[in-house]
């Protein structure tokens, strides 16, 4: 499903009657642009059904029960409102941004407050600070008795770049002594973990951030739908994820060892922890070549430009283990983690050859062979309906002396010199000494296919890189007949 959230700013406003649902507006190309003038603020839900199983948000109703009417709304689309936006985007007069916070409720509804209010409240009473505390896991409170002084104003400027997090400021001495705070100063509150966390340092909107960003995360975090917006949406890129089931007799015992180690690297490395017996959970398994009765497991990925995956040596679930694993890491000394299944005896005996990490190289990088391969999930209903096709095809240049089909399963085989994002991917690997890699983007037919091979990869070709589709996990289709990741 195509889904994104666009929240609208517009100068003018005018009277407009249109449909709701539990105080959500349900928007038509006919009705969009009385909605925009009619309305200062709105928070406009942009989807489209890409399979018949996948629907909008789910969290409308909910969003627009925090907000009172007149002040925004959580509006509806249908499908044919997405073209119309692409125009209205071009307006001089509409001012929108999308939205970055968490997929749920309250974090829409924080994002909102941030957007459409001052970027730090002012708390006035100790009840003031009490409320915010207690109705918010993470609040930030700037302590100034000088609301023009330099560390005031970096801390304005930090509050106004993070959006999902409440920023307060109080020169209150009755707020001061109710949080025992001597001095200007800023404190996050949270509650998990040490409760909170004082500011030691200069005070600029860089270090504000550092520390905001560093503190605002348990020490280890659950990945859940709830959290991974905050997981994967946030700064850190370097996650260590710890796969256990929840029902294991030692589960606190390996997650005081986990949490521990999590203590030395705040602001570097995300701690995770994945319970390996919920099913949903079983593909993030799969991805990383793990089986339940493999669990308890630790590895590492970072999700920079190229997802990079590492193993440790040693099995043992420590704080010491965990340490020295994440002290290599990030002192550039471990190497790549790549998965790969053993060579199947008959790899080769059927028209279309099977790869694996194992393999990989010599076959497909034979200078002496023309290798057209197919990297494939086995759960990738788009391979399912190529998998004729390309037997066909392998059926046809089975007796070539120059020319091989194959697969490769890529998620149990990872190689460095590709890099998979989506199913099928078609790579074309020529003949010669180069290492050419060459992108198939032509139609997915034996005649395209025969085509391509017969041009030597020119027809239906691109070079390796030039076809970069965009991640969409949430939606899990695109629009050119790939499962993505």
């Amino acid at each position: 499903m195509l889904k994104f959230l666009i929240f609208c700013t517009l100068a003018v406003a005018i009277n407009a009657e249109i449909a709701e649902e539990e105080d959500v507006l349900v928007l038509k190309k006919s009705n969009f642009d009385e909605a925009l003038q009619a309305h200062p603020n709105i928070l406009v839900e942009f989807w489209v059904f890409c399979t018949p199983q996948i629907g909008p948000l789910g969290v409308s109703e909910e969003v627009a029960g925090h907000i009172a009417k007149g002040s925004g709304f959580s509006l509806k689309l249908e499908k044919s409102v997405l073209q119309l936006f692409l125009l209205k985007s071009k307006l001089k007069s509409l001012n929108y941004c999308f939205v970055s916070a968490g997929r749920q409720a309250d974090d829409i509804v924080n994002w909102l407050k941030k957007r459409t209010g001052p970027a730090v409240a002012t708390l006035n009473e100790v009840t003031d600070a009490e409320s915010l505390i207690a109705d918010n896991e993470v609040a930030v409170i700037g302590f100034f008795k000088d609301a023009e002084s330099a560390g005031a104003q970096a801390y304005e400027k930090a509050a106004q770049a993070i959006d999902d997090i409440p920023f307060a400021k109080t020169s209150n001495d009755a707020v001061y002594s109710k949080f025992e705070v001597s001095k200007d100063g800023v404190v996050l509150f949270k509650k998990f973990d040490e409760g909170r966390n004082t500011f030691d340092g200069e005070l600029t909107k860089e270090a504000l951030l550092s520390f905001v960003k560093a503190n605002q995360l348990p020490l280890v975090i659950e990945f859940t739908e709830q959290t991974a917006p905050k997981i994967f949406g946030g700064d850190i890129k370097s996650h260590i994820l710890m796969f256990l089931p929840k029902a294991a007799s030692d589960f606190q015992d390996k997650m005081d060892q986990f949490k521990k180690a999590a203590e030395g690297f705040k602001g570097q490395i995300l701690f995770i922890f994945i319970d390996s017996d919920i099913d949903d959970n079983q593909r993030i398994l799969e991805f990383f070549g793990l089986k339940k009765e493999e669990c308890p497991a630790i590895r590492l990925i970072t999700l920079e430009d190229e997802m990079t995956k590492y193993k440790p040596e040693s099995d043992a679930i420590t704080a010491e283990s965990i340490t020295d694993f994440c002290k290599l890491f990030t002192e550039g000394k471990l190497k790549p983690h790549l998965m790969s299944q053993d060579i199947p005896k008959d790899w080769d005996k059927n028209p279309v050859k099977v790869l694996v990490g194992k393999n990989f190289e010599d076959v497909a990088f034979n200078p002496s062979k023309n290798v057209f391969v197919e990297f494939y999930a086995p759960w990738c209903g788009h391979c399912k309906q190529l998998a004729p096709i390309w037997e066909k095809l392998g059926e046809k240049y089975k007796d070539s002396a120059d020319t091989i089909v194959a697969k490769m399963d890529s998620t149990a085989n990872e190689i460095e010199a590709v890099k998979v994002h989506s199913f099928p991917t078609l790579k074309f690997f020529p003949a010669g000494e180069e290492r050419k890699v060459i992108d198939y983007n032509g139609e997915r037919t034996l005649e395209g296919f025969t085509k391509f091979l017969e041009s030597g990869g020119k027809e239906g070709g691109a070079p390796a890189g030039d076809d970069d589709d965009d991640l969409e996990p949430e939606d899990g289709t695109d629009d050119d007949g790939h499962d993505e990741l």
